[in-house]
């Protein structure tokens, strides 16, 4: 058990079965309060992953980063790089609200990945976020890599800020990566 955060194909972001994990819903809402904004309209474009799919399970503590995003972040900041349910490969000056039920929450909160990808990456400027760290070409890439020993072996081999909590570097490198994967496969992301 636990939290996953994973990619959604185009076929589960259009479909209407929720028992299926459709996001048909989500879909239509965004679409509409996208047009209300004046933008036009989010078709997922996930495209086939030859190794898979993104999926992480957020399992470390997440104390240290809370305190990482406090110290480097304006509390606004904060919101939009961690307080969403559905982040979309859709600029977004600030996050759009539905009134539909997450998997956790009685509403959905959606937030932009290029938004979120430039607050990780800021915060991967802070810690100083090594480029070894995976770009999770398998599933649960990152999980394994922070809590099987290879982090741990990069730590100990190149240390640095990233290496004095490898907890922080994890949820560092899971909001990053999340967000590069979400532009480069033109997908939503979700937690289940």
């Amino acid at each position: 058990m636990g939290i996953y955060l994973v990619s959604v194909d185009a076929r589960e972001w259009s479909s209407d079965d929720e028992e299926e994990g459709g996001k048909g819903a989500i879909a239509s809402a965004l679409n509409a309060e996208l047009g209300r904004r004046g933008l036009p309209p989010y078709e997922s474009v996930a495209r086939e992953e030859p190794a898979g799919w993104f999926e992480e399970k957020l399992s470390p503590p997440m104390d240290g980063f809370a305190a990482l995003c406090r110290a480097h972040l304006t509390p606004r900041e904060q919101e939009t790089l961690g307080d969403w349910s559905v982040l979309v490969p859709v600029s977004l000056d600030e996050e759009i609200r539905l009134p539909i039920g997450s998997a956790y929450t009685d509403t959905t909160v959606i937030a932009g990945a290029p938004q979120v990808l430039a607050l990780a990456e800021r915060l991967a400027d802070v810690i100083e976020l090594p480029a070894d760290v995976p770009e999770t070409s398998q599933n649960l890439g990152l999980t394994f890599w922070f809590l099987e020993g290879e982090a741990k072996e990069l730590a100990a081999a190149r240390p640095g800020p990233w290496s004095e909590d490898l907890d922080t570097a994890f949820y560092v490198a899971l909001y990053l990566r999340a967000a590069q994967y979400s532009l480069r496969r033109g997908c939503p992301m979700v937690y289940c």
